[in-house]
């Protein structure tokens, strides 16, 4: 995947979060880093995202910690990658996300069809790379890390440095001027602009994957910023089980914010439901979330075995 998508308006945190890095240096001071790796490791927002990982990426390779204080296997593998961020002493950053409060980069887990948290995945000259998902033991992890780099290295995205180091990336491969219109567009937090782009690259290519997948992760950003507060959204999901506008809602925040299963299982509940025209609904809803993820995700493939049982 080329370049880190970004579903959120981001331009002005971005300016406040230069202009905070830009006092911090004046003042001696760093980033705010983990305790394990000092400023090895940076806990990251939807709103610093681009500034920590995305620029950062561009002069050294990035590994971005996917947790949530609810999971324990979170909390084995956090430190583990604390602990050798600051072993590596800036070859490589960590940042860490936590995905229950920042729903626009749990979606980044959606678009690489993981399956739940801990993830990791590395960011390198801009691109979001799938890594690791799953806890492991040190030793693993340590060599996991070095095979990936190695991995790089071979497929040119990341050149021999010095002694063997990570080094500049090379230069950025060529893509499609309307797909990179696209993600310029939800760089600066133009949604429309970028929903616009791809619907011309359908236009063109109606079975174009990255262009249906950007398309489809816009316009789950666009509704789930039109519902205002998606805490409210779930209460009235909750409240409402036979309104199936409700059970939409639903069901786009708990997508936006990486509960999968869980925004699948409602609207195959809704449609097991409901009848007619509301029935229709929420099929047709959950189809355009099954278009979120890649077909031969096995969330995707259990949820559509589910929807025939509903159905038939």
């Amino acid at each position: 995947m080329h370049g880190a998508i970004d579903l959120g308006a981001r331009q002005a945190a971005t300016r406040k979060q230069q202009e905070r890095r830009a006092q911090a240096q004046a003042g001696g001071g760093t980033a705010p880093a983990g305790a394990a790796g000092g400023q090895y490791v940076v806990d990251v927002t939807d709103e610093t995202f681009n500034i920590e990982v995305v620029e950062r990426s561009q002069s050294v390779p990035v590994l971005v910690d996917f947790w949530a204080d609810w999971c324990g296997p979170c909390k084995q593998l956090g430190p583990i990658l604390e602990n050798l961020a600051a072993e590596a002493a800036g070859k490589w950053v960590l940042a860490k996300v936590d995905v229950d409060a920042n729903p626009q980069l749990a979606a980044y887990m959606q678009q690489m069809g993981v399956q739940g948290i801990p993830f990791v995945a590395a960011v390198v000259a801009g691109q979001l790379l799938p890594f690791l998902n799953g806890a492991a033991p040190e030793p693993q992890v340590r060599q996991a890390i070095d095979q990936l780099f190695e991995a790089l290295r071979k497929e040119g995205i990341l050149p021999d440095g010095p002694e063997g180091e990570p080094g500049e990336p090379s230069a950025q491969p060529q893509i499609d001027p309307g797909l990179a219109e696209a993600e310029e567009a939800l760089q600066r937090g133009d949604l429309n602009a970028a929903k616009a782009a791809f619907e011309r690259l359908l236009a063109q290519n109606p079975r174009d994957p990255q262009a249906k997948q950007g398309l489809g992760l816009v316009d789950l950003s666009l509704r789930v910023q039109a519902l205002g507060d998606p805490q409210h959204a779930l209460q009235e999901g909750q409240a409402k089980p036979g309104d199936v506008r409700a059970q939409i809602g639903a069901a786009d925040v708990e997508m936006m914010s990486g509960r999968v299963d869980e925004a699948f299982a409602r609207l195959i509940a809704a449609v097991r439901a409901g009848a007619g025209d509301d029935r229709d609904a929420a099929r047709k809803h959950l189809l355009s979330l099954f278009d979120l993820l890649p077909p031969d995700d096995p969330r995707v493939g259990k949820a559509r075995r589910s929807l025939q049982s509903a159905l038939f």
